[in-house]
């Protein structure tokens, strides 16, 4: 109706016709958002990103749509289809900025600003977890940092312990064919240092994952996670495992490194 009314009337002078415009903007811009959670819900991943770029490219601070999107690329690469991977871990820096900022004045689509936070958080760790470990260890502790359901989550634990270990292979690596052959040196120490706190923090990722691990049908992968965090344990306890079962008792209690 309103559009109706502006092509009979919006020929200047008439006292309506401003507010209309404004209105017609607001709804045609709210029913395109709509569209693209309507795609998303309906699993819909591939059409979804391609009626949201052009918004977000018109509109690089809809958060709404941005977070939608990055929400899409999520349940997307769960479902096996990385191909959006990247293109959705950009949404999702995007709209991270935008909370940074204090720029959305709604957390739509989450119940709360710092629930997207979490989730945001969590799905750029997940979607840069083997191309850029550092980064994506980096987001999931800002995940678990966060409220809503990944602060708690054994999934979150164990991703971080692997982008840890991934990483601290990476500078093992690194430092080896820095070091390996020359004196020792400040340099040399801070570089050593740095490896083993990446160690011990995906040490300390592991037994969180592990003692979150409590539901019957979380029990298989408990088994598989203790394996992991045993050997790396004993890679620095002299191949001891003694002070672990402490370590996994007392390990929700102690703030997260990092």
């Amino acid at each position: 109706v309103a559009r109706d009314y502006l092509k009979r009337y919006d020929h200047g002078g008439d006292e309506h016709a401003a507010e209309m415009r404004k209105f017609v903007r607001e709804y045609e811009k709210v029913m395109k958002d709509f569209e693209v959670f309507s795609l998303y819900t309906d699993k819909k991943y591939v059409k979804a990103f391609e009626v949201g770029r052009p918004i977000v490219e018109k509109d690089p601070e809809n958060f709404y749509v941005l977070a939608v999107l990055a929400e899409a690329g999520f349940d997307s690469s769960q479902a096996g289809n990385a191909t959006l991977n990247d293109e959705s871990a950009g949404y999702a820096r995007r709209a991270l900025d935008l909370l940074e900022a204090n720029k959305p004045s709604r957390p739509d689509p989450f119940s709360s600003k710092d629930v997207g936070r979490g989730f945001l958080n969590f799905a750029l760790g997940w979607f840069l977890r083997t191309q850029s470990p550092a980064e994506a260890a980096a987001a999931l502790v800002n995940a678990a940092r966060a409220e809503g359901p990944y602060k708690n989550s054994a999934l979150t634990y164990n991703l971080l312990g692997n982008a840890l270990v991934k990483d601290y292979a990476k500078a093992s690596a690194e430092y080896n064919e820095k070091y390996g052959n020359k004196p020792p040196s400040e340099e040399q120490q801070a570089a050593l240092t740095k490896i083993m706190q990446l160690g011990e923090r995906a040490v300390d990722a592991y037994a969180r994952a592990v003692a979150l691990s409590t539901k019957p049908e979380e029990q298989e992968g408990r088994t598989k996670m203790l394996t992991q965090l045993t050997s790396l344990y004993k890679s620095f306890h002299n191949n001891s495992d003694a002070g672990l079962n402490e370590l996994i008792a007392g390990i929700l209690s102690k703030p997260i490194p990092g």
